[in-house]
């Protein structure tokens, strides 16, 4: 299996950097991907929804550590060449993109 598309949205909020979907192998999509600042640093959170006793549920997630990481990486990794890009036009006026 591979991630063969990664779309980035940047958001401008302290805590939800991005939005993120992904492709596996030109042939399934996975939307709603969170890029969170958390407090131990900046991490992918899963598509969810919430429940009627207020907890969230995910939707779709990796099974296992390995794949969790190895996904996380990838979208990461685009997450940080989009500010990279942002950064380098100038698009934000008055304000900065932080990745932590």
């Amino acid at each position: 299996m591979h991630i063969t598309e990664v779309r980035i949205s940047l958001r401008d909020d302290a805590k939800l950097k991005a939005f993120a979907s992904i492709t596996l192998d030109d042939c399934f999509v996975i939307r709603g991907l969170k890029i969170i600042k958390g407090q131990s640093g900046t991490f992918v959170a899963m598509p969810s929804r919430k429940r009627k006793d207020g907890d969230y549920q995910d939707i779709a997630h990796p099974i296992n550590n390995s794949t969790r990481k190895w996904m996380e990486d990838i979208v990461l990794q685009k997450y940080r060449e989009e500010v990279q890009k942002l950064k380098g036009e100038g698009s934000i006026a008055g304000s900065a993109v932080h990745d932590g």
